[in-house]
């Protein structure tokens, strides 16, 4: 329930702030939680001396988190037992992550530095999907997780979050039906035939190349003997033309 908030030493900085760059303007304040405190709520009271509506903005600075790392919160009040008790509590606000011009520049020359040949386009588009999983796996985990705590009596039922889950079941496919079996079957067989077409096609090419090589190099990744020792006769006939016309003229 102890926390330190050294307000004096905000003003400071909004003050020196304003100096520098007066198209920004401060909309609340900021922890690396990674979770709500309930100490929030007061520092949200001090907030409100400078910020009418302060937003309370979460920066998770965990490395193993695969979802965007930024969460913000609004404190809004909620009326229980007809109007007998009201209770502040953080709702979510919309977030949405961006960059100046002149950082998306920096950040560009920066990756441009960086050549990694080991990965390559397929391996990213491959750990992307797999970031994609995991993070919808921990979501599902959350959902599973409340609807335990709504069933044991623990969490109050919210009907905006019920029916959002109900929309994802019912969204999701009857695997029971045997066209739509037999359907996803076909679909999955013809991405299988494009992989296949396009590994062959690959190989191929790769095959093409190399027989390009031989031709070109010779079995040992050399030029023909033939070809090399002709090519050296003739730098030796050349350079006895160049001698014979040297001594000429010294004689003249």
């Amino acid at each position: 329930s102890v926390f330190y908030f050294d307000h004096n030493f905000l003003e400071e900085m909004i003050r020196l702030f304003r100096k520098v760059n007066t198209k920004e303007t401060i909309v609340g304040f900021y922890s690396t939680g990674p979770s709500i405190r309930p100490n929030d709520l007061r520092i949200h009271d001090i907030c409100k001396r400078y910020v009418r509506i302060p937003i309370f903005c979460i920066i998770d600075i965990r490395p193993d988190r695969q979802e965007l790392p930024v969460k913000a919160y609004k404190v809004v009040e909620q009326v229980h037992h007809a109007g007998q008790a009201v209770t502040r509590q953080f709702d979510h606000v919309s977030t949405q992550m961006g960059a100046m011009e002149a950082e998306e520049i920096g950040v560009a020359h920066l990756l441009r530095d960086i050549n990694d040949p080991t990965v390559s386009t397929v391996m990213s588009l491959i750990q992307g999907k797999l970031n994609g999983l995991q993070s919808l796996t921990e979501k599902l985990l959350t959902a599973k997780k409340y609807l335990q705590a709504c069933a044991e009596g623990k969490c109050k039922v919210n009907t905006e979050i019920v029916d959002h889950l109900q929309t994802i079941v019912s969204l999701l496919p009857n695997l029971n039906t045997p066209d739509l079996v037999h359907a996803m079957i076909v679909k999955t067989n013809d991405m299988h035939m494009a992989v296949y077409l396009a590994s062959l096609i690959r190989s191929v090419i790769a095959l093409h190349d190399l027989v390009n090589n031989k031709i070109r190099y010779g079995e040992d990744g050399m030029q023909d003997n033939d070809e090399a020792l002709a090519q050296e006769e003739e730098k030796k006939e050349e350079e006895k033309l160049k001698d014979t016309g040297n001594k000429k003229d010294g004689g003249k």
